[in-house]
C-alpha cells in the first residue's frame, strides 16, 4: 500500500478560507483515502442518458433488472470500495439518509442526451447551488464532501458554463467542499471530441476554473501513441488539478481494468470516474469490480491483482485514514 498523505501534505487552494481549511483537508483525505487519487463512482446518468443505461442491453449483455431501480446505485455506493459517489441532489434527498456510509458529491448541473449537437450546441442547466447543498448536508446529515459540474468546451454556451463553474467552485471552496469539473469538448465547432490536444486544452480550462479534479474522456490514440500515452498532455496541461478519466461505455471487466491501469501508470491520471462499467452489473459483481478499480486507483495494484479481486479470488479494503 502506498504511503498515505498527512494533513500537512494536502495542497489547500488559496480560495479556501482559514475557517474552512480543516474541512477541506478532511474532505480531500476522505475522498482520496489519504492518497491524493480519486475513485469517483458516477451515478448522474439517470438525467444524462435517461433510462438507456439502466434498462435493456449494453455492450456486455443484458442490463440486470436491479439496475433500473435508483437504489441499486446507493447500495453499491454504501457497500462498495469507492472514494465518492456523484449524483443529483434530488436522489440524495430521497436515498442519502438511508445510506450514510458513502461520501457524496452533488452534481450541480445536468442535461439529457435527447437534443443532439446537430440540433443545438450543448448547455447543461444549473439545478441547484451551494447554499441548498449545504442545507441538505446539515439538515439531513448527508455526508456531502464535494460538488461536480459539467462544461462543454466549444459549445456556443461555454462562456455561461465557465462563469457558473468559476463562481460555484469559489463557493464550494469557501465551505471546504471539493470541486470536480466534467470537461467535454462538444458542439458544432468541435470536429473531434476526443482529440488529445483538444482534451488537454479542456483540462487546462479546468485548472483555470480552480477545480480540484477534472474528469475527461480518454483521448483517441494518435501519432503512434496509445490513448494512455496521449493522455500525458492533458495531465501536464492541468497542472495541480488532478486528471481523472471517464469510464465510458461498458466493457468486460479485465479489459477495463487494464485500460485504467495504463491511464494511471502511463498517462499519469490520478483516478477514474466510472459509472456504467460498475452499475450495469448485479450487486455482487459491481462490488467486486469497484474493489478492483479502487485497488488500482488508490492502492496502485497491478492488473493481475485487480483481476483476482474482481473474480472473487482475493479481497481488498481501502486504507483507513486518521482524520
Amino acid at each position: 500500500m502506498p504511503q498515505l498523505l498527512s494533513a500537512e501534505d494536502v495542497l489547500v487552494p488559496a480560495d479556501v478560507p482559514q475557517s474552512a481549511y480543516s474541512t477541506y483537508v478532511r474532505n480531500y483525505l476522505t475522498a482520496t483515502h489519504g492518497t491524493g487519487r480519486l475513485m469517483l463512482f458516477a451515478g448522474d446518468q439517470k438525467i444524462e442518458h435517461l433510462n438507456d443505461d439502466f434498462c435493456g442491453t449494453s455492450p456486455i449483455g443484458t442490463i440486470p433488472a436491479e439496475d433500473n431501480n435508483p437504489e441499486h446505485l446507493f447500495r453499491i455506493a454504501n457497500e462498495g470500495q469507492i472514494g465518492v459517489f456523484a449524483t443529483q441532489q434530488g436522489l440524495l434527498a430521497r436515498y442519502g439518509r438511508e445510506y450514510p456510509n458513502a461520501p457524496y458529491m452533488v452534481k450541480l448541473n445536468s442535461k439529457s442526451h435527447l437534443v443532439k449537437t446537430a440540433q443545438r450546441d450543448p448547455m447543461s442547466g444549473l439545478l441547484t447551488d451551494i447554499d441548498r447543498v449545504l442545507e441538505l448536508k446539515t439538515n439531513a446529515n448527508v455526508n456531502i464532501i464535494a460538488v461536480g459540474f459539467t462544461i462543454y468546451v466549444g459549445s456556443e454556451f461555454d462562456y455561461i458554463q465557465m462563469e457558473q463553474a468559476h463562481r460555484l467552485i469559489q463557493d464550494a471552496h469557501r465551505e471546504g467542499l471539493l470541486a470536480v469539473l466534467w470537461m467535454y469538448p462538444r458542439g458544432a465547432a468541435v470536429a473531434k471530441e476526443k482529440d488529445p490536444h483538444l482534451i488537454a486544452g479542456a483540462a487546462g480550462v479546468a485548472a483555470c476554473m480552480g477545480a480540484d479534479f477534472t474528469k475527461v474522456n480518454p483521448p483517441k490514440p494518435e501519432d503512434g501513441r496509445s490513448s494512455a500515452e496521449a493522455l500525458r498532455e492533458s495531465v501536464e496541461a492541468a497542472g495541480r488539478t488532478g486528471v481523472i478519466c471517464s469510464g465510458g461505455t461498458s466493457q468486460d471487466g479485465v479489459s477495463f481494468l487494464q485500460g485504467l491501469h495504463d491511464q494511471i501508470h502511463i498517462g499519469g491520471a490520478v483516478g477514474n470516474a466510472t459509472g456504467r462499467n460498475i452499475h450495469q452489473r448485479p450487486l455482487d459483481e459491481a462490488l467486486r469490480l469497484s474493489s478492483a478499480i479502487s485497488a488500482i486507483t488508490v492502492g496502485l495494484a497491478d492488473v493481475d491483482t485487480a483481476v483476482r479481486i474482481y473474480e472473487g479470488q482475493e479481497t481488498w479494503s481501502l486504507p483507513q485514514v486518521s482524520l
